[in-house]
């Protein structure tokens, strides 16, 4: 991989399909955490990772460090996403700790494998922040359920 990440770019799209396709059709439905700090470590955690999983940045992103690095990341990030998307259809009109819990921990995962596979240290730092952020936020909502 270059600079530029098409496989990265593909990941990131299949994540956010489903979750602008539910944002338009049930717009009262997103709830953000009270605590406005939680939220804006979770918005630069989101955007980070949707922009360090496409670019690459020079001296930061390392490669695949093991010979079948490319087929690991792309076989992960295959298995996470199909669970992902399983998981928003069959899930999309329920209100569960299960949905809650699944739609932030899988991509949460699959930006901080990522980073770790290859070796983008931007990544693995932006993706730490969005995993802890969006994961305390969904704990947080399901108390609402």
């Amino acid at each position: 991989m270059s600079w530029f990440n098409y496989y990265g770019l593909i990941i990131v799209v299949l994540i956010l399909v489903p979750n602008i396709i539910y944002s338009v059709k049930k717009k009262d439905e997103f709830i953000n955490s009270n605590n406005k700090i939680l939220n804006v470590l979770e918005q630069i955690g989101r955007y980070g990772s949707i922009t360090f999983m496409i670019f690459n940045i020079p001296y930061t992103y390392f490669g695949f460090f093991f010979k079948s690095g490319l087929m690991t990341y792309l076989i992960i990030n295959g298995v996470l996403l199909f669970s992902y998307e399983i998981i928003w259809i069959v899930c999309w009109d329920k209100n569960e700790k299960f949905k809650a819990y699944s739609l932030s921990i899988i991509p949460s995962a699959i930006f901080v494998l990522s980073g770790i596979l290859i070796l983008n240290i931007p990544l693995m730092v932006v993706a730490s922040i969005f995993a802890l952020s969006h994961i305390t936020i969904s704990i947080k909502s399901i108390k609402k359920y």
